[in-house]
């Protein structure tokens, strides 16, 4: 088994991972009565671009090993620091659906009895749940040997990030007001202490 093959794997596994992580809070989130909807065109298509680059694009080159004109060595080192970064972003990922519970949503929704999350991962930054996305995005770099499905996910998870932080803190701010002003003031938005 090559380098780049034990990469692959662990790139599956993360992804698979992330589906069983996801898909309970998904059902669950079905119940709760959404009392505001935000979802619109640029937030679809933020969403599409992060399972793009997060998912299809890696995904197509695992199955089928194209591009293949942008492969490069893979080495032991990058997949075991790609092993290591997906792995802190599942758990980031799992703590922040766990933190949000039935305030959960793919798109911008506020849920009867909305509330402000302030604990857990959000304790040190607005929003987790883009952390991990980062996170997923830099471990893929690092575990797939390929110039174009190994960027992806960084690509994907930046046009996502730049089309919907905004709308979704104006939205906070609005449910919220003074109190999610003050959470903006002590947190950071997805990097601790940085960013």
């Amino acid at each position: 088994m090559t380098v780049a093959s034990v990469g692959e794997i662990i790139w599956v596994l993360g992804i698979i991972a992330w589906y069983f992580i996801r898909r309970p809070y998904e059902r669950r989130a079905k119940r709760v009565r959404v009392v505001s909807n935000r979802r619109s065109r640029s937030e679809t298509i933020g969403l599409a671009a992060a399972l793009f680059g997060l998912a299809i694009v890696p995904g197509f080159y695992v199955a089928t090993g194209k591009p293949e004109a942008a492969d490069y060595p893979a080495h032991a080192w990058a997949v075991v620091v790609g092993a290591l970064t997906f792995a802190l972003a599942m758990w980031v990922f799992r703590r922040t659906h766990k933190e949000l519970g039935r305030n959960w949503s793919i798109s911008l929704e506020i849920r009867d009895k909305h509330e402000l999350i302030c604990r857990g991962p959000y304790a040190l930054v607005r929003h987790p749940m883009y952390t991990s996305f980062l996170l997923m995005g830099v471990g893929q770099a690092f575990l797939l040997s390929n110039w174009v499905a190994g960027l992806a996910g960084l690509v994907g998870f930046a046009v996502l990030f730049v089309l919907r932080v905004e709308k979704e803190e104006r939205m906070m701010l609005e449910i919220f007001g003074s109190q999610y002003r003050d959470y903006m003031d002590r947190t950071k938005r997805i990097i601790p202490y940085l960013y």
